[in-house]
């Protein structure tokens, strides 16, 4: 190795922590809901010139609040959303990491749909929601969106993971469950929609089941029948055909 040659390898040796140095000073900065208006957006501005890993996951935490004005509150997000697709491929472990512990993924969602084409963003949809289980969370919002987003994305996959939080123990991610579960348009979904209305307490969902059956015209399975007709909202019947149908 030549003189200019060591020379360099050191200069990039040292170059680099300050590089990262950097990073961090600009991510606090634009985590900061207290900051200046002007130095938040300098922060976010020169994170999203850096296109690296840890740019898009600092310029993602710019999601977490709102400020006022809310015109100033858009511009700011839309420099961070502009930032992060920038980054491309780098940017697609930070969303996946980000998402399921956000309070609202409204934003991040936004994000991956730029990033990916469709059919890899509905097997990306059903890879996050498998880091959520059926169970308690204090926040539902990003399992609701998720299960919500499969409505728009039918696959056999989305049709399975949407069948699993017909279960959930929270009424509003069954709702949109259903929803979703019903969107996939496949027959064999009768069986699991018809155990969760036999299941289910809630009436808007049980209404929401019997009505996407009856729409598409479903046959509840033999197995089935019994508890379906005894818990039926009272404006449906079931047919001796297995058929749901208004009164």
């Amino acid at each position: 190795m030549g003189l200019f040659d060591l020379f360099k390898s050191k200069k990039s040796e040292s170059a680099a922590p300050s590089a990262d140095k950097n990073v961090a000073r600009h991510a606090k900065t634009a985590a900061d809901k207290r900051a200046q208006n002007y130095d938040r957006m300098e922060a976010l501005e020169a994170l999203a010139r850096v296109r690296t890993q840890e740019a898009a996951a600092a310029l993602l935490k710019r999601f977490t609040f709102t400020i006022d004005p809310s015109i100033t509150d858009q511009e700011e997000k839309d420099v961070a959303f502009r930032g992060i697709v920038a980054c491309g491929e780098e940017a697609i472990e930070p969303v996946r990491q980000f998402i399921p512990k956000a309070e609202a993924i409204t934003w991040p969602l936004k994000v991956l749909k730029e990033l990916v084409p469709p059919e890899r963003y509905s097997q990306e949809i059903v890879g996050l929601l498998e880091s959520f289980d059926i169970e308690y969370v204090r926040n539902v919002e990003p399992k609701v969106h998720l299960v919500g987003e499969l409505e728009h994305h039918p696959s056999p996959d989305a049709r399975r993971a949407a069948e699993r939080f017909l279960e959930d123990v929270n009424e509003s991610v069954r709702f949109v469950a259903v929803g979703s579960t019903l969107a996939q348009n496949d027959e064999a979904s009768a069986s699991p929609l018809c155990e969760a209305l036999i299941a289910e307490e809630s009436v808007r969902v049980k209404n929401r089941i019997a009505e996407g059956m009856a729409t598409r015209g479903w046959t509840v399975p033999a197995a089935c029948r019994e508890g379906v007709a005894r818990v039926l909202p009272r404006e449906w019947r079931l047919t001796d055909e297995g058929k749901i149908v208004r009164r």
